[in-house]
């Protein structure tokens, strides 16, 4: 199995090996049509684009919350068209610390392919290092994709409520913490959190060049949540992409892996029967 992680100097040196596919998944919640035009201005060379509403999520009302995971065959034909066959290893990469790329390293071990590093640093870190980038839409042939769906990492709404409610287990919200707190919501129905989760902001899992922080410090900042203890850990954040931020961070960190709550704050809020807190507290 790939390593979790992958350096810049890393992919810059296998950019010629036909095994290894970059994908850029760049985005940006109030710009969607920004990431394929950054793409296009300029990617690493050979990488193939997926965008996160169009490839890596089923059209709004088609599953819980704003970014309902995609059907086995909508992703299959994604990723054929990506490039990606049952040997390829693939690296994903955006401009955001892998906030999005962990989506679709989430979504190909989901769906069965476990050969998937994140780039870190990502784009920004690629830049910073004068690695090579190309222009314009690339020829990838299209790969073989077959589908295997996991079972057993997914919760639900009704899960949740039990499990908030569950003193073994443990509520891990990605988000902002002003919008944990419910000072701003920018997006979904109400301000605020599911009554009894931590807050675990995605964005302290990275240092301040974008990088993430050694296995070492990211299961201390972890533990100090309750995780290393708590059976289950549910991670949730806005839609249901960046909680795999978490999940992603505490393996790298040896933690058990976390379940996703696929609808998370878009879906929980949207039920106006569903109670919320707000404040620094879990509530």
């Amino acid at each position: 199995m790939a390593d979790m992680l992958v350096s810049t100097e890393w992919l810059s040196t296998h950019l010629g090996d036909p095994t290894v596919r970059p994908i850029d998944v760049r985005w940006y919640l109030t710009e969607p049509t920004r990431g394929p035009q950054d793409y296009g201005e300029a990617h690493i060379p050979g990488a193939a684009y997926l965008d996160l509403d169009q490839d890596l999520a089923a059209p709004p009302g088609q599953g819980p919350g704003r970014h309902p995971l995609p059907t086995p065959e909508r992703f299959a034909a994604a990723a054929a068209r990506a490039g990606i066959s049952t040997g390829t290893h693939v690296v994903v990469y955006d401009a955001s610390g892998g906030a999005y790329a962990a989506r679709l390293w989430w979504l190909l071990r989901h769906f069965g392919h476990e050969n998937v590093s994140l780039l870190d640093g990502g784009w920004m870190e690629w830049l910073v290092r004068g690695c090579a980038t190309e222009s314009g839409q690339p020829q990838i042939a299209p790969g073989l994709f077959v589908p295997h769906t996991r079972h057993g990492f997914l919760v639900d709404a009704g899960e949740v409520e039990a499990l908030r409610q569950t003193p073994s287990a443990l509520l891990l919200d990605a988000r902002a913490a002003e919008r944990y707190e419910g000072r701003v919501e920018p997006i979904d129905a109400r301000a605020g959190h599911i009554p009894g989760a931590a807050s675990a902001p995605f964005a302290a899992n990275l240092r301040e060049d974008g990088t993430f922080k050694s296995p070492d410090e990211l299961r201390e900042r972890f533990t100090k949540a309750g995780a290393e203890t708590a059976t289950p850990v549910v991670s949730y954040c806005g839609s249901g992409v960046t909680a795999t931020h978490n999940i992603f961070a505490m393996l790298l960190a040896g933690l058990p892996e976390a379940l996703l709550y696929e609808g998370s704050w878009s879906d929980w809020s949207s039920d106006p029967a569903r109670p919320v807190a707000t404040g620094e507290e879990p509530g």
